[in-house]
């Protein structure tokens, strides 16, 4: 496994915690936008939807809890 996906999964770790992409993102020392792009881009790879994003939550989807 790349560095980077090692650090995707991190970055899923922490907001499946957190559930919330701003303390997420400065857990991380990163942008909410960088963040947001490095969780779409593990999605991807994935194939698979892990969170429910709205303007005012963060929510696992089942995939998200399953590969928790």
């Amino acid at each position: 496994m790349t560095p980077e996906n090692l650090n995707d999964l991190r970055a899923f770790e922490i907001v499946a915690r957190e559930k919330n992409f701003t303390r997420a993102a400065a857990k991380l020392g990163m942008s909410r936008s960088g963040l947001s792009h490095a969780i779409t881009a593990l999605e991807a790879r994935l194939g698979v939807r892990l969170l429910m994003r709205t303007t005012r939550s963060v929510s696992l989807t089942d995939a998200g809890l399953r590969d928790r």
